[in-house]
């Protein structure tokens, strides 16, 4: 299965059974923002297509969006104590293994940026998981962490969710002309 017959999917599981989309969007940001598991499973783009079923009134903007931030939040969570648990051994463990140069680029931006780094790297493809990693094994401390760790997943969920919604608008009135 490609990555476009899995987020049709989602899609079409979603559309079908509503009340299931916050837990399944959650468990999605969640996989995209785990340090193993955003390599496998690219999530973006299944909550871009989420926001054009909130723009064509399918789902509540509000549920989906809260459930997409926790599990963004909770996926770094878990990044951060597997980090601190394991520390730098842990990128020998596959799939950080196949990317050799994803936890050296993480500790340059930490380094660079310090805190900020977890807001930033939110919103780069795999260094959104492996900065939260890397903070762990640098031991970062934990409320600065988390603070920076939750605002960015809710403003990532919303970059996500939003132009899905305001597309979806954009089409629908194009379409009616």
């Amino acid at each position: 299965m490609d990555l476009h017959q899995y987020v049709e999917l989602i899609i079409e599981f979603v559309r079908t059974h509503q009340a299931w989309a916050p837990l399944i969007i959650g468990a999605l940001a969640f996989g995209e923002s785990l340090a193993f598991i955003s390599l496998l499973l690219p999530a973006w783009s299944v909550l871009i297509a989420m926001g054009a079923l909130i723009g064509a009134g399918a789902l509540s903007f509000a549920p989906v969006w809260i459930a997409a931030a926790i599990g963004a939040a909770l996926g770094d969570w878990l990044s951060y104590w597997l980090g601190q648990k394991f520390k730098a051994p842990i990128s020998r463990i596959w799939p950080l293994s196949r990317y050799p140069d994803l936890l050296p680029r993480g500790h340059a931006l930490i380094e660079r940026y310090g805190i900020a780094a977890i807001f930033i790297a939110r919103f780069f493809g795999p260094l959104r998981a492996a900065v939260p990693l890397v903070a762990g094994i640098l031991e970062m401390p934990w409320w600065p962490f988390q603070i920076a760790n939750f605002v960015s997943a809710f403003i990532w969920a919303a970059t996500l969710l939003v132009p899905g919604m305001f597309g979806y608008d954009f089409l629908a009135k194009l379409l009616s002309f």
